[in-house]
């Protein structure tokens, strides 16, 4: 399984770094996944994640790169779409904002659990969970726009904002709302996963 992940990774970063749409914003773009990637390699023997997590991972991975190759604005599936349902502008980037959210809350869970931040309820680790993504959601705003103060019209591309006056707004909340949908439908079968990790500890 492990090295399927890897051939994945790899054959998804290749496609994306041949002739991307915009070199410069590739780089911002996919930046994370391969800091991603160091880590989980670092990482992989003194604390493997579930099955689960380092597939989400992955997932959040791909969407990156596909992202950084053809810049958010200009998926071209996300332009059929457009057309097809006549929207003002290419969403490729919410489904980014929305994985933001999603793949990260069971991340979080995850270190939650494990280190035992949070033993009290769990309520209490829904909500500390939630307050993470937002955290992280409206830090990963302040960089987009220490990039955009920082470059000039070369992180435009990087900004995707489209136009659209409430993107900030919009992406930190379509974050939001996908933790929220995470933690609905992923929380069983993770703590399930999680429980695998716990037993084989014990052995």
């Amino acid at each position: 399984m492990k090295y399927i992940w890897l051939d994945i990774y790899a054959l998804v970063f290749v496609w994306s770094a041949i002739d991307p749409k915009d070199q410069f914003t590739w780089f911002l773009e996919v930046v994370p996944a391969m800091i991603g990637m160091l880590i989980l390699a670092l990482s992989y023997k003194s604390f493997r994640l579930t099955p689960l997590l380092y597939t989400l991972i992955l997932i959040h991975m791909i969407i990156l790169m596909v992202g950084g190759h053809y810049t958010y604005a200009e998926v071209p599936l996300f332009d059929t779409i457009k057309e097809m349902f006549d929207q003002a502008r290419n969403n490729y980037d919410k489904v980014g904002h929305l994985a933001q959210g999603f793949i990260p809350a069971i991340l979080a869970r995850e270190l939650l659990i494990r280190k035992e931040v949070v033993t009290a309820s769990k309520l209490w680790l829904n909500y500390i969970t939630l307050s993470i993504i937002l955290s992280f959601s409206a830090f990963y705003e302040l960089i987009e726009w220490w990039v955009a103060l920082s470059t000039g019209e070369d992180a435009e591309a990087f900004l995707g904002t489209q136009g659209y006056v409430w993107d900030t707004q919009s992406d930190m909340g379509y974050a939001l709302l996908g933790g929220i949908i995470a933690l609905l439908l992923l929380s069983k079968y993770h703590d399930k996963q999680l429980s695998n990790i716990s037993i084989k500890k014990k052995l």
